[in-house]
């Protein structure tokens, strides 16, 4: 069996889909697109796919990834050019990678941290920089979120490896204030999401956002020791290399 990841991205009013519907808009366009996807054995055979850490519903993403497994070996930038056709404009397929035969080990163990982008509209920049600077210098930040298990008690702080505020782009600068927080979170178990960090800035500064903020995964991947996100299709990029020299 052959096996291609790859990164794709979800964009717009495209960012409410859930993984499920995502997952089944994945599969009718791996029909349509006849990529001849490899299916498991058994009485109820399912395709081979492996997401990757998926983004919360209602937040967009640069950064998102699955692994596809093959009937039949089928060139990367081909799997990717015909997905990315028929799916929706905003489900859209960035990357390709052929995956070595050793398979460089557990694709989701390289998914330890993310970046993020949170765009606060209606906020002032510095009523943001002090949330931070409380958040960011508290010792144990305390959030509440409801989960199927019912109500759950997490430390936002913990999982938050670098937060800060950026300058926005001149062209993002209209007539309202827009703050802007970038943050690099572990992924742990529980997952901390960016609406658990910004619960976390109510908590520790009161900051509550006037509208609904705008999060967006910037990236995901191996974490370095500096807090670097390395991208998880680096590896499989140089082993392909490595292979096309040869």
């Amino acid at each position: 069996m052959a096996r291609v990841r790859l990164r794709y991205a979800k964009r717009g009013p495209l960012r409410f889909t859930s993984h499920r519907d995502f997952a089944r808009a994945f599969e009718r366009a791996l029909r349509r697109a006849g990529v001849p996807v490899a299916y498991s054995q058994g009485f109820t055979p399912h395709p081979k796919i492996s997401y990757a850490s998926a983004a919360p519903t209602g937040v967009a993403s640069e950064a998102e990834y699955l692994e596809l497994g093959l009937q039949a070996p089928m060139e990367p930038a081909h799997v990717a050019s015909a997905l990315d056709a028929v799916l929706s404009s905003g489900l859209d397929v960035l990357e390709a990678v052929a995956v070595s035969a050793a398979g460089g080990g557990s694709f989701a163990d390289r998914m330890q941290a993310s970046r993020w982008r949170i765009e606060l509209p209606g906020v002032e920049v510095d009523a943001l920089r002090r949330a931070v600077v409380a958040f960011d210098t508290a010792d144990e930040v305390a959030v509440e979120r409801i989960t199927k298990q019912g109500r759950r008690t997490l430390d936002a702080r913990a999982a938050v490896i670098d937060i800060r505020v950026v300058d926005p782009a001149p062209s993002e600068v209209g007539g309202a204030p827009c703050a802007i927080l970038e943050c690099v979170v572990r992924q742990v178990t529980p997952s901390v999401r960016p609406d658990d960090v910004l619960s976390g800035l109510r908590v520790v500064a009161d900051l509550e956002p006037p509208v609904p903020p705008r999060a967006t995964r910037l990236a995901q991947g191996t974490l370095t020791a500096r807090g670097e996100i390395v991208d998880p299709l680096e590896a499989d990029r140089d082993w392909a290399s490595t292979e096309s020299i040869g």
